[in-house]
């Protein structure tokens, strides 16, 4: 019997447990944030020539950006250091000041120079030990001046020589800086030895540096000054994180090799914003070799009256720590968040633009929130408040404005996304924006934000403008000048006038002499012991009163008006004495010396009623023709003229204070206007100015950056368009479409955006909401302006990349 040969049946071998997850290695937290950092910092280093341009262009528009923020963060330290020297070296006369080695006369005497203010000063020495301001060595004689560099200048210039006939001193040295506001102001310091003869207009100082507690600024200018400050920076800003964007897409693909040998996606991005922190740290190294030369040049410009030493342009230390931490982190956090919707694969980069298109609810959030600070502080700013809520309201503009960046980019997605036809040009730019919107919306995302603040800033000043701005009264029909001088004899009054009549330019001269006599026999520093008389012609009379009719040696009384000072001799019969008493600064009260030369104003003298001159100003007291009052008897008076100039004869009021400033600080010209505006709005408004100039500079220079960037990007594409046959004029046109289509509507949206601020603002101070349509056009008409400019200095380099040599590559 055989057997069969069988195997025993063996079990299956068991399968391999399957492996679990890799152990971490190698960093964590952190430290994981820094290594990878790190190596985008080499990658941006080592990276080649692709990555040294595009680190270059970053740290070049961020360098551009730190700048402008740091001579922003100059601005305290400028306006402290303007405000300190001109503290020093005044003197407004607080207190009284007895006589001595140490003291001097001193006032002032500004003139103007064709539209430009020149501020004078007089001195007359006491003492041995007069006080000195600062910048001078030693003080000026009689017939001598201090003048500061930049009039020193003019007066030497063939421009200065009607200036010259006017301040005919002999300049015996220059004015320091330190005695300075500015390096272009126009000062002068004049030696005399004739002011002890005008009490009234000297006073008596032995120091300088006493200007009294200045005012605080109001609600409403503090409001202004918040909102200028945030309107101007927060655009430079926005450039800032454009530029830290500058070679995404070429930067995309490096990140995508970087997935293929073993990246993950948060590891790639944060290479990525390595990358974009070295272009940011580089530009703060730009940003603070540029502000040298930006110095320098701040120091030889002049902007609207207001100029700065370069050793003032220092930026405050406690910024430039805040600039110096918050421009990398910027870089990091925009790097990061724009790489948010790009997903990096190992085989290449596929953004959300083809695929999900952009939300517009979440860019609707910022402005919302911005709302939700700024409305319920509605009403509640007005000039009588001190304070305002600063925070918050910085705060809510930002916010509004950051939803005009947000809100941009979908804009132009949605609009481009709904084109169709048109010319080849026009297809190509539509064709590319419809691929990615994204560069061109940001290139124009700095000109629409300055925009649309600039809108708002003109609304807010436009509505407070009135608040700020006054009525002077003055005809401007009946005069234009008010030249007022006082006199040591009266007759000089009619001097003055004949004077000022032969000057060509002139059509019309009303003169009279002023003065203010205590009545015989009374104290003359009684409350009411002293009375206006007015000694002029029968012309210039009834344009101080109605008159049913004049001769010469007429007298008049004009009671004064409900409003009025009272004039106690302005009645008929009245005795008054023609000796003026003389203040005594020693003794704080006015003096008699010699002998009473009492005047009586006629019995009969008819009562007539006021009128307002071209001052609007009513002239009360006792009206007197020469005839009737002989002006050799009075021994202080002052001459008020009026003259009326002919407009078609150029530099006739520069002929007229030749004419009446001779060199002493007894006469004063005023230019009359319809109304006058608070210095401390002007300057604001000035500040504005001088900011949104420095602004627009800044985001035309950044477009230029930007664009050159996009057309470096687009370099190859150009060159294969060129070799297939695309006509070069084609392609600029292209670009050019590329760059209008955005532009376009971010003006638009500015414009929309702008309107809804400036109206937020007026309702914060209670103002009815008006549109300036004016300013509204000139700020976009601004905005469009640059980005032409910059488009066409954008064309060179285009037509120098349409080259078949563009088809090369690495």
């Amino acid at each position: 019997m055989s057997t069969l040969d069988s195997r025993t049946p063996q079990a299956p071998p068991a399968p391999e447990p399957a492996p679990g997850p890799a152990p971490p290695t190698g960093p964590r937290g952190a430290a994981r944030w820094a290594a990878d950092l790190a190596m985008g910092a080499r990658f941006a280093l080592t990276g080649g020539r692709e990555s040294w341009i595009r680190t270059v262009l970053t740290a070049v528009g961020v360098g551009l950006g730190v700048a402008v923020l740091m001579v922003a963060a100059s601005v305290p330290n400028m306006l402290g250091a303007r405000e300190a020297r001109g503290e020093a070296r005044e003197n407004f006369g607080f207190g009284p000041v007895e006589r001595s080695d140490h003291s001097a006369l001193y006032t002032w005497s500004d003139t103007e120079f064709r539209g430009e203010g020149v501020r004078g000063r007089y001195i007359e020495p006491e003492g041995s030990s007069p006080p000195v301001p600062p910048g001078v060595e030693r003080l000026p004689g009689p017939g001598e001046m201090l003048v500061s560099p930049a009039l020193g200048e003019l007066l030497a210039s063939p421009e200065g020589e009607l200036l010259r006939e006017r301040l005919s001193q002999r300049v015996v040295g220059t004015i320091g800086d330190e005695g300075l506001l500015g390096p272009k102001e126009l000062t002068f310091l004049a030696g005399s030895d004739t002011l002890s003869d005008f009490p009234d207009s000297a006073m008596r100082i032995d120091r300088f540096d006493e200007v009294g507690e200045p005012e605080p600024l109001d609600a409403v200018l503090l409001l202004l000054v918040v909102v200028v400050c945030v309107v101007l920076l927060f655009p430079v800003w926005v450039f800032i994180a454009t530029s830290v964007r500058f070679g995404g897409e070429r930067r995309d693909r490096r990140l995508a090799a970087l997935r293929l040998v073993g990246a993950d996606s948060r590891m790639v991005r944060r290479i990525a914003a390595g990358e974009s922190l070295v272009g940011a740290l580089l530009g703060l190294a730009v940003g603070a070799a540029l502000l040298l030369p930006v110095r320098a040049l701040i120091g030889r410009a002049e902007f609207l009256d207001i100029s700065v030493f370069p050793a003032d342009v220092r930026p405050s230390a406690p910024l430039v720590a805040l600039i110096a931490v918050a421009v990398p982190v910027s870089a990091v956090v925009v790097t990061l968040f724009a790489l948010r919707g790009v997903a990096i694969e190992p085989l290449g980069v596929v953004r959300d633009a083809g695929v999900r298109r952009r939300r517009l609810w979440w860019r609707l959030v910022p402005p919302g929130i911005g709302l939700v600070l700024l409305l319920p502080l509605v009403g509640g700013i007005d000039a009588e408040r001190g304070t305002i809520d600063t925070y918050r309201i910085a705060a809510g503009i930002v916010l509004l404005l950051v939803g005009v960046t947000t809100v941009l980019p979908w804009l132009v997605e949605w609009v481009v996304n709904r084109m169709r036809g048109g010319p080849l040009a026009f297809q190509l730019a539509v064709r590319r924006l419809q691929l990615d919107s994204g560069p061109g919306a940001r290139a124009v995302s700095g000109i629409t934000v300055a925009v649309a603040g600039a809108i708002a800033v003109q609304m807010l000043f436009g509505g407070v403008e009135g608040d700020y701005t006054r009525s002077t009264g003055h005809d401007t029909s009946r005069a234009d000048l008010q030249v007022m001088r006082d006199l040591r004899d009266g007759r000089q009054a009619w001097e003055l006038t004949e004077r000022l009549e032969d000057i060509r330019g002139v059509d019309r001269v009303l003169g009279a002499a002023v003065l203010h006599a205590p009545e015989a026999g009374t104290d003359p520093n009684g409350d009411r012991s002293w009375t206006r008389i007015t000694v002029a012609g029968c012309a210039t009379l009834e344009q101080l009163a109605r008159l049913r009719s004049c001769e010469e040696g007429d007298v008049f009384v004009a009671p004064p008006t409900e409003d009025g000072a009272e004039e106690p001799g302005a009645r008929p019969g009245a005795r008054l004495d023609l000796n003026i008493p003389v203040y005594s600064h020693e003794k704080e009260e006015y003096e008699r010396t010699g002998e009473p030369r009492p005047w009586s104003v006629p019995a009969d003298a008819p009562v007539v009623v006021a009128r307002p001159d071209a001052m609007g100003r009513y002239t009360a007291g006792v009206l007197a023709t020469p005839g009737a009052l002989d002006l050799t008897r009075v021994t202080q008076a002052h001459a008020d003229v009026s003259v009326k100039l002919d407009p078609a004869v150029p530099d006739a009021v520069e002929h007229i204070r030749n004419a009446v400033e001779t060199g002493s600080p007894e006469t004063r010209v005023m230019t009359l206007s319809a109304t006058d505006q608070s210095n401390r709005f002007a300057a604001v408004q000035r500040a504005l100015y001088a900011g949104a100039a420095g602004v627009m500079l800044l985001i035309g220079a950044s477009m230029v950056v930007s664009t050159l960037e996009q057309l470096r990007e687009r370099r190859k594409l150009l060159s294969v368009l060129v070799a297939f046959g695309t006509r070069r004029s084609t392609l600029g046109w292209s670009v050019l479409w590329q760059t209008a289509l955005p532009v376009a509507l971010g003006l638009v949206l500015s414009v929309a955006g702008g309107i809804g601020l400036g109206a937020v603002l007026l309702k914060l101070v209670s103002t009815p909401v008006a549109v300036h349509w004016t300013s509204l056009g000139a700020m976009t008409g601004i905005g469009a302006g640059v980005v032409l400019l910059v488009t066409a200095l954008s064309l060179p380099p285009l037509w120098r990349m349409m080259r078949p040599d563009g088809l090369r590559t690495e």
